[in-house]
């Protein structure tokens, strides 16, 4: 009874150990240039913004000196930590004119994280990756 017992005790163990590894690995941050304090800042038009887990998504137009137009896509963390640090769902609409701070990936596609948004109002809302 008691083998038993342990038995189901280690295999548990062994089984959180196996399946957890791959999640911690979803955070990875190897995407990311490798100096954690490059930024890019965009300035753009919003044509999408997604507030759902595990991340939420900002999806923004944005004219280079040209005028052609680049579309982003950027991330930042899931709505429970960033209503932490004063974001809503509503804090971001289609159509706003936003400045956007990122950690952009190695890549150079047009993508990356969000350290900070600067709103129409002035309003700055930033995310957890101040560093």
């Amino acid at each position: 009874m008691i083998r038993n017992r342990l038995a189901g005790i280690l295999l548990t163990a062994i089984g959180l150990v196996t399946f957890s590894t791959p999640l911690a690995a979803h955070h990875g941050s190897a995407a990311f240039e490798t100096d954690p304090a490059k930024r890019v800042t965009l300035k753009g038009t919003v044509t999408e913004w997604t507030w759902a887990n595990p991340h939420c998504w900002l999806k923004l137009d944005v004219k280079d000196d040209s005028g052609k137009v680049a579309h982003w896509v950027v991330e930042a963390s899931n709505p429970a930590d960033l209503t932490d640090r004063g974001w809503a769902k509503q804090s971001i609409n289609v159509g706003d004119q936003v400045t956007v701070t990122i950690r952009p990936v190695k890549s150079g596609a047009p993508t990356g994280s969000i350290v900070q948004v600067v709103l129409p109002s002035g309003q700055i809302l930033i995310t957890q990756l101040l560093k």
